[in-house]
């Protein structure tokens, strides 16, 4: 991301405007990120942003609760929780008066655009303020508080709202900020609880946040690998803690050592009474007559650093928001901004507002399908497959059932081994054998499977790594012959690939000729995990959202080892010839330039750069960070920059480098990866059932589209990348470049 030349004042959209921020209702980690990028936005643009300090209040109470933030005023605020503007629940803003005197503050400040990030209360009243402008204009005019040409300059209050809440509970979004972040505390506990538990052979009942949205409480349940899980929108039926003692039964018989159970703080039986833990831990230990304990996680799920999601989405919301009010004129009836897949949706707030309250008075109706079905479809997806998971239909597969090969082929990437455990306990429950092949292709040629069963693959969830082993190998032809003799020795009926680029390349060679060996003609689907996500038809491979994660934490050190010095820092990045990683963590860490290979590296690119630098730190600048894509050009390598940067500094900074290298592949996946991971091989196994019923071999490979688990014919695989720089044609997050340009380079 080279500097550009400045913008002239003419050409800048936010010349003369003013625009209010602030954060209320509950803390949610992330908000700081869109506070940064709100501010930096708008002034790249020219516009003027002042913070309100403590929510609505700060607005009612005026004076020093209204101040104008200049570009370093959010300077180092990126890997912070909570809020550096402050939060709180005003009830002076409910009230007609306290909204009025919200109004005259703002117009002090000439303020009449607001972005405003908080709940669906802080979005409601922030709706209510909007409509009632025009009125409280005529009262402050009518009692001399302010001028008829004051009123007349601001006509309408323009807004834009986000949505900060852990419990990603508003209707119409699918993250809000916050939520993954609360989600990774959340999983971090499960885990932790987990070994405990195992070293005793202890039951744990966990309860988390959610008083109306089991978000948390289900997708916990799904990534910790637990035994139950109660939540508000899906009351349990009469009897359920037998049900759920059954489960916990089902799984020590398994091998499981340790039982964990999942309950929202909202959750309810069917007739409307609370189910506490504690009510949950006195059954268990009733019943089944073991020790257990409760584990109530509180507010810790709202602290902490924002998760690496938290940290690029916070940023783009705030940057779009701030483009939504520059644009907005006095008859635009402002949006709540949030994300559908990975793409940045609008939606009316007052629709969003009113169905999010409609879930409680379903419940409360009887109508559950209804609730569950509000929250959407992955919602729902993902509440049959824990159901899948908790209570299957079987856990030892029949003897004379279609055998379904799990392969991992292609670079090692988190969150395999979750996809290969996860393969294997729904492939049981759906009535398979499932078989584990040892060191990619070149084990399946030479005949290295063995069957997997329920207990084999337990703490496969949480494990890094691949226990079946991955390799980069691509078959030559000449080895085709003796796959598919192991194919057919094996008795393999379905082959499930797990991998990257090469494993894709192998799946597409076997199915290409399947014709000159008929044993290849076996259903293939492949599922998208490499840490580069550069897989087609996928949006997101599994593995990527831990790499970042990785990258983000080891970015956040290497700045603060700089922070006692004037120092810039060039780190390189994996990905090949992809620069997702280098992008996305150029936004969650903070870096002022990122060198991509899709935009390539030029001398006078690198020349302009230089030039910013020294006028950045002759003026005070103490730190820089730059992030290089391993490939991103052969000769301007990490090494070449830094002593570039080192000897053109002239002595105003000095330099370090870093190549992150395969830590960025190591570590425990993340929530977001195990919970890819697990939709994903359920819709494989999904395909390849429906090949098995219809008697055909069709091949596909799955990706991740829009928030969606799509498929795809595998005979279009090819022409959907760019062969050559082994990446898809068509990336979605290269439309963040000019975000990161916006909140990183303060030229203007």
């Amino acid at each position: 991301m080279t500097s550009e030349q400045q913008v002239e004042p003419a050409a800048l959209p936010g010349l003369g405007k003013r625009i209010g921020i602030l954060t209320s209702g509950g803390d949610a980690q992330g908000m700081n990120a869109a506070v940064r990028a709100a501010v930096r936005t708008a002034v790249s643009l020219g516009a003027r942003v002042f913070a309100v300090y403590e929510g609505y209040q700060g607005m009612v109470d005026g004076g020093a609760g209204i101040r104008e933030l200049a570009w370093e005023d959010v300077g180092r605020i990126l890997h912070k929780g909570g809020t550096m503007i402050g939060t709180f629940r005003s009830k002076d803003f409910r009230e007609r008066d306290g909204r009025r005197k919200a109004a005259r503050n703002l117009l002090e400040h000439g303020i009449d655009r607001l972005i405003v990030i908080g709940g669906d209360g802080s979005l409601s009243g922030l709706d209510q303020f909007r409509a009632e402008w025009p009125e409280l204009l005529a009262e402050l005019v009518a009692a001399g508080e302010i001028g008829q040409d004051v009123a007349d300059a601001h006509p309408a209050l323009m807004f834009a709202g986000l949505v900060g809440s852990i419990d990603n509970d508003l209707v119409g979004t699918d993250m809000t900020i916050g939520a993954d972040t609360a989600l990774h505390r959340i999983v971090d506990a499960i885990d932790a609880l987990a070994s405990t538990a195992a070293s005793h052979q202890r039951s744990f009942v966990v309860e988390v946040m959610g008083r109306h949205c089991g978000y948390l409480a289900l997708m916990s349940a799904i990534a910790g690998g637990c035994d139950y899980v109660l939540l508000p929108e899906n009351p349990p039926e009469a009897g359920w803690e037998e049900r759920m003692c059954t489960a916990l039964r089902r799984g020590r018989a398994a091998g499981r050592r340790d039982s964990l159970v999942v309950v929202a703080e909202g959750a309810k039986d069917r007739e409307g009474r609370p189910i506490t833990s504690a009510y949950v831990r006195q059954v268990i230990e009733d019943t089944l007559h073991e020790d257990a304990r409760v584990t109530i996680l509180g507010h810790v799920q709202r602290g902490g650093s924002p998760s690496a999601y938290d940290r690029w989405a916070s940023t783009w919301l705030g940057y779009e928001a701030v483009q939504e009010v520059l644009a907005a004129t006095t008859d635009t009836a402002g949006p709540v901004i949030g994300f559908r897949g990975n793409r940045v949706t609008r939606v009316p707030l007052v629709e969003a507002v009113a169905q999010t309250r409609s879930v409680p008075d379903l419940i409360a109706a009887g109508d559950y399908e209804a609730a569950m079905g509000i929250r959407g479809g992955s919602f729902r997806e993902a509440a049959r497959i824990l159901a899948e998971l908790v209570e299957p239909s079987r856990i030892d597969a029949p003897e004379e059932a279609k055998r379904i090969a799990i392969i991992h082929a292609g670079g090692l990437a988190p969150g395999m081994n979750a996809a290969a455990r996860d393969a294997v306990r729904l492939g049981i429950s759906r009535g398979h054998i499932m078989l584990g092949v040892q060191d990619g292709f070149p084990g399946l040629r030479d005949g290295r499977v063995a069957e997997l069963t329920w207990s084999d693959v337990e703490g496969w969830l949480t494990d890094g790594g691949a226990d079946l082993g991955v390799r980069r190998t691509i078959p030559t032809e000449e080895e085709l012959y003796r796959i598919s003799r192991s194919i057919e020795d094996n008795r393999i009926d379905a082959l499930l690939m797990i991998g990257g680029w090469n494993g894709y390349q192998a799946a597409e060679l076997l199915h290409r000729e399947r014709t000159r060996f008929p044993a290849c003609g076996l259903p293939i689907v492949c599922v998208p995990a490499s840490i580069d996500n550069n897989l087609p038809g996928s949006e997101l491979a599994i593995g990527a959202d831990t790499a970042l994660n990785v990258i983000t934490e080891a970015l956040d050190r290497i700045k603060m080892s700089g922070s006692a010095a004037k120092r810039a820092f060039v780190v390189e990045t994996m990905g090949r010839y992809c620069g997702y990683l280098a992008l996305m963590s150029a936004l969650s860490g903070g870096a002022e330039r990122v060198y991509l290979h899709e935009e390539g590296i030029s001398l006078g690119a690198l020349e302009q750069d230089l030039d910013w630098l020294r006028h950045s730190f002759a003026s005070g600048r103490k730190l820089f960070l730059a992030i290089r894509n391993e490939n991103a050009n052969p000769l301007y390598s990490t090494d070449f920059l830094a002593r570039l940067l080192e000897q053109e500094g002239g002595g105003l900074y000095d330099v370090r480098q870093n190549i992150l290298g395969h830590i960025q592949q190591g570590g425990c996946p993340t929530p977001f990866d195990r919970l890819l991971a697990v939709r994903l091989v359920s819709r494989a196994l999904d395909l390849i059932g429906t090949e098995f019923a219809a008697g055909t071999g069709e091949s596909h490979y799955l990706g991740l589209v829009q928030s969606k688990v799509t498929a795809f014919p595998m005979s279009q695989m090819m022409t959907e990348m760019d062969l050559r720089y082994r990446r898809p044609k068509d990336q979605w997050w290269l439309a963040l470049r000019p975000v990161l340009k916006a909140v990183a380079d303060a030229a203007v």
